[in-house]
């Protein structure tokens, strides 16, 4: 059974013990591997422009082009985007379904520039509240990207991160249910295999835009030793400089994964 820990030099991970070769690669890593982003401020920066909000919905799609451009010229392997979560549902019926039919649009003009730039996409959350011709849409797109290897771009669609949780322990409880399982082995490892990011690494960075300093339901196991960057900079204004001020703090942290300074030293 591979483990949660994530190995650089495969899509599992690491061991529920650290493994100290793959935790050296860690620390001494200067670019994060995986970077996850909550994109937020596009209804704020809309507002203050007098333009309504699916106008900054809109606006916001540039900054998701060039952001995965830069990531895959930058050196970055994985890419999550927090796209719509599932209080988003909640929000009112015209915003969902601009927000849907930017989705849309997205699907339908973008998949000629992410196969051009070798970028892999895939979804994670609960799919299946999305419309069907979406659905269709975005498996068509998945399928045609399948074997590029350049940027895995990951988009968190009906996603929240306790309902992923919740699903991995049913599907754990279906297991012990059915005599695979005893409810006293279950490890670490059991529950990230069940999780939609199970063969992802989980994320090193993790940027917020637009000034809020909270992690609002996005991928709450996997960001367990993530770096947190927060700016003040709306979604729709964010570009190449600002990630790369994101990555350049990344790089001047200490990570330290539970280890002793003396262990770190050791290490790198």
């Amino acid at each position: 059974m591979d483990s949660p820990w994530r190995d650089f030099n495969s899509e599992k991970g690491f061991g529920q013990a650290v493994n100290l070769s793959k935790t050296s690669q860690l620390l001494k890593a200067k670019v994060p591997r995986h970077v996850a982003i909550i994109m937020d401020g596009n209804g704020r920066w809309a507002k203050s422009r007098l333009r309504p909000r699916i106008w900054g919905h809109q606006q916001g799609v540039t900054s998701v082009r060039e952001t995965v451009k830069a990531c895959g010229e930058l050196g970055v392997a994985y890419l999550t985007l927090y796209a719509f979560s599932d209080e988003n549902w909640s929000r009112p019926a015209a915003e969902v379904r601009g927000l849907l039919q930017l989705l849309d649009s997205f699907v339908a003009k973008e998949g000629q520039n992410l196969d051009d730039q070798g970028v892999r996409l895939r979804v994670i959350g609960d799919v299946a509240r999305i419309p069907e011709r979406t659905r269709e849409s975005l498996s068509m797109l998945c399928n045609r990207l399948q074997n590029n290897n350049r940027l895995h771009l990951t988009l968190a669609l009906s996603y929240g991160s306790r309902g992923e949780i919740v699903r991995a322990c049913s599907k754990l409880a279906h297991q012990v249910e059915q005599g695979k399982l005893r409810a006293e082995d279950i490890r670490i490892e059991h529950v990230a295999q069940y999780l939609d990011t199970t063969d992802l690494p989980d994320p090193d960075l993790l940027i917020r835009t637009s000034g809020e300093r909270r992690i609002s339901n996005f991928l709450l196991w996997q960001l367990a030793y993530a770096e947190l960057w927060f700016t003040d900079v709306h979604w729709p204004d964010f570009r190449r400089a600002h990630l790369q001020a994101a990555l350049d703090d990344y790089a001047s942290r200490r990570r330290r994964f539970g280890l002793t300074d003396e262990q770190i030293q050791a290490l790198t």
